[in-house]
């Protein structure tokens, strides 16, 4: 399969980056992607209230997206956010060119580095796995990364590409994390990663925010831990061949999901 890592940077006006959407998905399209991945909060960037700009599945965003996907006849991933009573869902919309709508609410909140997810965001409960033209793909958003039990479960669940859309919170040492974590996860779910960031925020005062909005750095990743494709920090539309045989010389070669076994759980505290 061809897919589209679509590194982006969101500003605050829904139909703004709607737009935004339709441009990189016709250029994945020239690329003749079968799949384009947008940054977590491609709706809106993180850094103003998201209550406001909160719409329902089958609302007017998600339904754009979907006409995005059927016009250019690819399947679409990008970030959004959706209402849950006072607070909202960080959700991914996943948008098939023949109508088919799914969606996949953020599991794990970015509750570190001194900023509070939870705050005004409701944690999803359920994994998401879907097809593209034979392909598995699993998702996960941003903080996910850093929990490896989803990818390994998106693997056993038949995932051979699992797809990252992030906004990634900047300070001293995060690039390099990201990068280690797509990697690693890769190496976990022996399956490709396409880690997909938001673009470094041109305005300086966006940059200086304490939200995540974004590092760049987009990253695919191969089952056996090569890096296939490396962005800078800048706005950048890619479209790259995902050959999925590799997932199953990795599983047959590594087999960390055969071999895994169980560990007891022990209740314990966690001290500092």
């Amino acid at each position: 399969m061809r897919i589209a890592m679509a590194q982006i940077t969101s500003g605050t006006d829904p139909t703004a980056n709607l737009a935004v959407v339709e441009s990189a998905a016709a250029d994945a399209a020239a690329g003749n992607a079968d799949l384009v991945v947008f940054p977590e909060a491609t709706m809106c960037r993180f850094g103003v209230p998201l209550g406001p700009v909160a719409e329902p599945l089958d609302g007017p965003w998600a339904s754009g997206v979907s006409e995005i996907a059927a016009r250019h006849g690819l399947t679409v991933v990008a970030g959004m956010f959706t209402p849950d009573g006072e607070r909202v869902r960080n959700t991914l919309v996943v948008a098939a060119p023949d109508g088919t709508r799914l969606s996949y609410d953020k599991i794990h909140l970015y509750d570190a580095f001194g900023f509070a997810e939870s705050r005004t965001v409701a944690p999803g409960t359920e994994p998401l796995t879907f097809d593209v033209g034979g392909v598995t793909v699993g998702v996960a958003t941003c903080y996910d990364i850093r929990f490896p039990a989803l990818f390994t479960e998106l693997a056993r669940r038949g995932a051979e590409l699992i797809v990252v859309p992030a906004s990634w919170g900047a300070g001293p040492g995060k690039v390099h994390q990201w990068e280690v974590l797509a990697t690693a996860r890769a190496l976990d779910s022996t399956a490709f990663v396409a880690a997909v960031g938001q673009a470094v925020p041109t305005e300086s005062s966006v940059r200086e925010s304490s939200a995540p909005t974004g590092t760049g750095h987009s990253q695919l990743t191969d089952p056996f831990g090569s890096v296939v494709a490396a962005y800078d920090e800048g706005v950048q539309v890619g479209v790259h061949d995902v050959d999925v045989s590799a997932v199953e010389k990795a599983r047959t070669a590594l087999a960390v999901l055969d071999n895994q076994r169980p560990i007891p759980q022990v209740s314990r505290p966690i001290t500092n």
